[in-house]
């Protein structure tokens, strides 16, 4: 079975090809599969955009007879909700300073609203939105989170987005400091895959 990844972030699609390569024997970015467009992620929560993603995806790969039964579609909309801003950026995380994907701006921005917030008050969590759309099958949505605190500068080279800003405490490191395998266990994106997962495996034992 194929599984096409609604989207072209690399990091993104290492980490679901590397949790779910076990399931699909073909894993394939947006661009891998021949698909060129660009989805206008204009929802209200990463629910809506996720969905709206698949749909768009699922759609064009359909009509270019990229699909045959049982293959799938996965889509996705990640944020970060900071308690001590209301949630925010949330569904704004990846254009949080600028219009564009510039992670280093998204990040000097939320130190800037951090500053002056006292520590015990600086938690926040990362949540990940997904659905997976198959070609004659149900369709499944999950929501995966991750909890944590803002630190107060970066730290770690790894990751990308806000991890280095984001500190997880059970391993008193940021997401950045960690190794991919160890962020990749305990994930919001992995937290959201072990619920599409056990969905999938539950379908299997009816």
């Amino acid at each position: 079975m194929k599984l096409i990844i609604a989207s072209n972030n690399r990091h993104k699609i290492e980490e679901i090809r590397a949790m779910l390569g076990a399931r699909f024997e073909c894993v394939q970015g947006q661009r891998e599969a021949g698909l060129e467009l660009d989805v206008d992620e204009n929802a209200d929560t990463l629910e809506g955009n996720a969905r709206k993603k698949a749909e768009e995806v699922f759609a064009a790969a359909d009509a270019r007879g990229l699909l045959c039964p049982g293959d799938a579609v996965l889509a996705d909309d990640s944020g970060l909700l900071v308690d001590a801003l209301g949630g925010a950026p949330g569904v704004h995380s990846a254009r949080y300073a600028t219009d564009g994907h510039d992670d280093a701006a998204n990040r000097a921005k939320l130190l800037r609203e951090m500053d002056g917030v006292k520590d015990g008050e600086r938690g926040a969590h990362f949540a990940t939105a997904m659905v997976l759309l198959r070609k004659g099958c149900p369709d499944i949505e999950a929501t995966g989170r991750v909890y944590g605190e803002i630190g107060r500068a970066e730290l770690g080279e790894n990751g990308f987005g806000y991890d280095s800003l984001f500190y997880y405490p059970p391993f008193k490191k940021t997401f950045a400091q960690l190794e991919p395998d160890e962020k990749n266990s305990v994930s919001h994106r992995k937290n959201a895959l072990s619920l599409v997962l056990a969905a999938l495996e539950s379908e299997g034992e009816r």
